[in-house]
């Protein structure tokens, strides 16, 4: 941090938070994120700091910027992954479990959305839909004309509102669900399970082909239900069940269930529930790579303000 003034440093640690919240709704992985702002920073200091009439904004330009170009890079890597795509699970804390956009903006069904935009789509639906920009502050930081990016904004809304229907659950009762859920598959309860899914519900499994998963979504309340009904009873990923523990936490402004030995954590569950508060959704990320956040057990503050 050498050759920056501690005004300077000061000014971009203020904004670092919201950085990183932009950078990881763009990327959908903490450790990319976490390159990003970083990457931020060595510009901040190469920067003639003298000419920035507004940090914040000049920050959150360069940190789009460059969450865009590793966006662009890292699409190839993710069209050839081995099974289903998940975005890298953080642990929240702060805004995000708060403030009910801050939350639906980062949960993992969100993300999972946002991966099907194109680059300058997803960029463009972030720092409008979720941090307000206008379509001018966005134009600036993406670099393309304000009627690109009005464009953008229209095809990205319309897309996301297509393949993300708003279900206004009351997270009193997301949680009640998810803690319901948590007694019944710790429990081996199939016919307890059965009542908190929806009969389409589909379980999503991330292993990355790093460790056995599902390769394919697995559908239908049923078999859903004699997934998660089998935690208590069979080795998993080379675990006894007597060494699994299992406990709720919040993860992506939201209730999940973190899956961990003593050594190492396991896996992820988090849901996604429909008007009714029965779960639609379950997405399991058990990639060790995707873990790591997790396993450190940084609370991120994913707030937009």
């Amino acid at each position: 941090m050498t050759g920056l003034s501690a005004p300077d440093q000061q000014v971009f640690h203020e904004h670092r938070r919201l950085l990183f919240s932009v950078a990881y709704r763009l990327l959908g992985s903490a450790a990319d994120a976490e390159d990003a702002v970083q990457d931020a920073w060595l510009k901040w200091s190469a920067a003639d700091r003298s000419q920035v009439a507004d940090p914040k904004a000049y920050l959150t330009r360069i940190v789009s910027n460059l969450a865009l170009e590793r966006l662009r890079s890292t699409r190839h890597k993710r069209e050839t992954y081995v099974g289903p795509w998940l975005p890298e699970p953080v642990l929240t804390g702060g805004d995000a479990s708060e403030v009910v956009m801050d939350a639906e903006s980062v949960s993992m069904a969100m993300l999972v959305v946002l991966e099907t935009l194109s680059p300058l789509e997803r960029a463009v639906f972030v720092l409008k839909e979720v941090f307000d920009f206008s379509h001018a502050e966005i134009a600036e930081a993406v670099e393309r004309s304000e009627a690109a990016v009005r464009q953008a904004a229209h095809r990205a809304r319309e897309h996301v509102r297509a393949r993300r229907p708003r279900f206004a659950t009351d997270r009193s009762r997301q949680r009640e669900a998810t803690e319901r859920f948590f007694s019944a598959a710790t429990g081996g309860d199939v016919n307890a399970l059965m009542e908190l899914l929806s009969p389409d519900v589909t379980l999503w499994t991330d292993g990355g082909g790093k460790v056995r998963q599902a390769l394919r979504p697995v559908v239908g309340a049923e078999t859903v239900a004699a997934w998660f009904a089998a935690i208590g009873t069979v080795t998993y990923q080379g675990v006894e069940p007597a060494d699994m523990k299992a406990e709720l936490v919040e993860i992506n402004g939201g209730p999940g269930i973190l899956f961990s030995t003593p050594g190492r954590v396991i896996a992820t569950v988090t849901f996604d529930f429909d008007a009714d508060g029965r779960i639609t959704a379950v997405h399991n990320v058990a990639n060790p790579d995707k873990l790591r956040a997790v396993a450190d057990r940084t609370a991120y503050d994913l707030g937009t303000r």
